[in-house]
């Protein structure tokens, strides 16, 4: 690894988690002055919240985001104390591309319970695919911290601490993922990279075969870009696991 890309603490200073850990931890949830603290709303609202939240994730896998934003985003005026039906907005805005209001949304929630780790997921997610890498990792690290059995974050990890050039470590992170989600191939070929960024592509051309095993459609090349892309592989990475592959 570059010695210039290793990572200290001040690299977390940006992004998205100080100002979370900021507002969330270290002040008071008693303090707020803005009146966020959560509030019990009556159970007629409670269903009609819960419905919007069923019809929202409905409309969300039919491929209608922009609906499913607007019935999501009535849930969560309903119910703003249900953090749950928040991450369910955040990630529906990201899927639609708008990562800045996702990210507000997915803040918002770790303030209010640091210790939300859909939340953190979602948040660490969102910043690796907009490329705020160092505050992905920070995210990703805390939610391993408070789920030590936790797939998405050290997937995520891996990719991100790929991107900052330390392959030892997103080896590690590669690896715990392949344990927790051995049948998903995603993990295999994020430590296939990174046993190519430590110069042993003879492992990698293997753990990337194994990982393309496990999903057929995958040997095609169009299918396995579109599918990296979504898996939050950067094009760079994209490559490189192109250049093992042929």
């Amino acid at each position: 690894m570059n010695p210039a890309t290793r990572i200290s603490p001040q690299s977390f200073i940006p992004g998205h988690f100080l100002k979370a850990i900021a507002l969330g931890l270290l002040l008071p949830a008693v303090s707020w002055s803005g009146g966020i603290a959560p509030i019990a709303p009556a159970q007629a609202t409670l269903t009609s919240a819960a419905q919007l939240r069923q019809q929202g994730l409905q409309l969300r896998q039919q491929g209608d985001l922009t609906e499913a934003i607007a019935v999501l985003q009535q849930a969560v005026e309903q119910e703003p104390s249900h953090l749950n039906g928040r991450v369910l907005l955040g990630w529906t805005l990201h899927k639609a591309g708008d990562r800045d209001r996702a990210a507000q949304e997915l803040v918002d929630v770790v303030i209010r319970n640091p210790f939300q780790v859909e939340a953190w997921n979602a948040l660490g997610i969102v910043d690796l695919v907009a490329g705020n890498i160092h505050s992905s990792v920070a995210s990703h690290s805390w939610a391993v911290m408070l789920k030590p059995k936790n797939e998405i974050a050290h997937y995520n990890l891996s990719l991100a601490l790929h991107r900052l050039q330390d392959y030892d470590r997103a080896l590690l992170h590669a690896e715990r993922a392949t344990q927790l989600e051995p049948e998903n191939p995603h993990p295999w070929i994020a430590k296939a990279i990174a046993q190519l960024g430590q110069g042993k592509r003879p492992e990698a051309i293997v753990t990337l075969q194994a990982g393309l095993a496990l999903n057929a459609g995958l040997q095609d090349s169009s299918f396995l870009k579109l599918d990296l892309q979504e898996a939050g592989f950067s094009e760079e990475q994209i490559d490189l696991v192109a250049s093992l592959k042929n």
